[in-house]
């Protein structure tokens, strides 16, 4: 499956209460699904996936799938401290018609967590798991940094499609991408190199039938290169026309102050928590990387440096949600221990996202 572009980390909307509104994380699914984003993450480390039960997890998957549209790609963050609870909550999001598991490494016992351990850990669920897998490290949070060899030598497995490496390390990034180069799959894409995923076929699938429906009941014909499949050749599979593309283990950034830097040393695309309140800026930093625009890759990045590392990583999920209120999204508020802004933070987030609005 191909991975590349921008994917922000969606958060939990709450009522003044605590409870979840769950009108409010739907009108946020709606909006980011009109942004060039490749796709969202649902119950990430943004999202307060740790502060939720196991039924309200369930509820937020559920109805960020409703409201989605098939066009993006469906990544649901499962990780949990054991593998048979990750695995539980991966099944359900395949149930519903996410795409990808996102992982996140378990950490509480942190001296216990030795490279016999993750390996374990991450091919058990692998193996089992009707999702492909994408491994999660955020030693900010967790505490425990994933090593590049662990990662290396998990990317040979046939469902572990890639990272989301938020370390902020770009020589860990190389390195990984170095020696994880023999590793060489064949993902589905549109004719614009877009991902297509299973859930995307389905609807495609379905509005194919619908157009048939009512057109006499033509039959959508295959079209392949002479003798079989290859790169270039182009299919009608369930109503969308697609061709494959060759990639790799694919290494996403969780950095967005280091986002440039991150696609220069190999990454295909990041999961940064500024993209929850600036979708369209971080993507404009990769698509002028994409194009071989550095130097405009270069003033995008610097233009969100500054509010990307303030407002994401020092202030956190509090600063995300007021910041997102400015942009037309609905923040509000986050579970305690997490408290409300300041009126002077409130201030000094309005400030760094005076020229940034998305």
């Amino acid at each position: 499956m191909l991975l590349s572009g921008i994917f922000p980390p969606i958060t939990t909307p709450y009522y003044p209460d605590g409870n979840v509104y769950f009108k409010k994380l739907e009108h946020n699914v709606e909006r980011y699904s009109k942004t060039p984003v490749a796709g969202i993450v649902v119950l990430g480390s943004t999202g307060e996936a740790i502060m939720l039960s196991d039924h309200e997890r369930r509820d937020v998957l559920k109805t960020a799938r409703e409201a989605v549209v098939p066009t993006k790609v469906l990544i649901a963050g499962t990780g949990s401290e054991s593998a048979i609870e990750t695995l539980r909550l991966t099944d359900y999001a395949a149930e519903l018609g996410y795409d990808i598991a996102l992982v996140r490494t378990p950490h509480y016992y942190k001296k216990q967590m030795l490279p016999a351990n993750m390996l374990a850990f991450y091919r058990t669920v692998a193996d089992r798991s009707p999702l492909p897998v994408m491994l999660y490290s955020v030693p900010a949070l967790t505490g425990y940094d994933l090593p590049a060899e662990v990662v290396v030598e998990l990317a040979d497995h046939p469902n572990i499609v890639g990272i989301k490496e938020s370390g902020g390390d770009i020589e860990k990034i190389r390195r990984m991408v170095d020696e994880t180069r023999h590793v060489k799959r064949s993902a589905t894409v549109t004719m614009t190199f877009d991902s297509v995923t299973p859930r995307m076929l389905k609807a495609a699938g379905n509005d194919a039938e619908e157009k048939l429906a009512g057109n006499g009941g033509r039959e959508l014909v295959s079209i392949s290169a002479a003798g079989g499949p290859s790169p270039s050749a182009v299919a009608v599979v369930e109503g969308l026309k697609t061709r494959q593309k060759e990639v790799g283990f694919q290494i996403l950034s969780g950095a967005a102050s280091l986002l440039h830097p991150s696609l220069e040393a190999g990454a295909v695309g990041a999961v940064i928590a500024f993209a929850v309140a600036a979708p369209t800026a971080c993507y404009e930093i990769y698509t002028a990387w994409k194009e071989g625009d550095h130097e405009l890759a270069r003033l995008k990045q610097e233009r969100i440096a500054k509010a990307a590392d303030r407002v994401g990583s020092q202030m956190g999920i509090p600063a995300l949600k007021h910041a997102m209120d400015l942009n037309g999204y609905f923040g509000g508020t986050s579970r305690l221990p997490l408290l409300p802004l300041t009126a002077a933070e409130k201030s000094e987030v309005e400030r760094l996202m005076a020229d940034i609005r998305n």
